[in-house]
């Protein structure tokens, strides 16, 4: 906790005991939370925290650059705290996001037309299947 206090601190992050919540819920997370399960999770210990609170504070984070906003799920917006360039695959049925780290930029070729008016900076490819545990229940319909 010393280390998330130090590092939010030196970045000029308000540290109110919510946030210290949040920021903590989110260090090494990699469940792709939104902002509605963040909120769940902290209400149990802060009972009086709003989602207001969660919200503008993952927006906060989003804008510093210290998550990363993920639009895999056209329904909910996701965030990331492993800023580190990868992919997402999502699970059709139960909507669980995981991460694939693998280096796709060697495959993916741009027509010349695009490649002649931009320099490529980076990449980010979705995948979308179903997952190993929906797969075993037999499970291929859409939630």
């Amino acid at each position: 906790m010393e280390n998330i206090i130090k590092k939010y601190r030196e970045l000029g992050f308000k540290l109110t005991p919510q946030r210290l919540g949040i920021l903590q819920y989110l260090d090494g997370n990699t469940s792709h939370p939104t902002a509605e399960d963040i909120f769940y999770s902290i209400r149990k210990t802060y009972p009086t925290i709003s989602f207001a609170t969660v919200y503008n504070t993952v927006q906060a984070l989003r804008d510093r650059g210290e998550i990363v906003e993920i639009t895999i799920d056209p329904a909910k917006k996701h965030f990331d705290p492993n800023t580190y360039p990868h992919h997402h695959i999502m699970c059709d049925t139960c909507r669980k996001v995981e991460d694939v780290f693998a280096d796709y930029s060697a495959a993916l070729k741009l027509p010349a037309e695009v490649s002649s008016r931009f320099t490529v900076t980076g990449n980010h490819v979705d995948f979308y299947g179903i997952c190993a545990r929906c797969r075993d229940k037999g499970g291929s319909e859409k939630i």
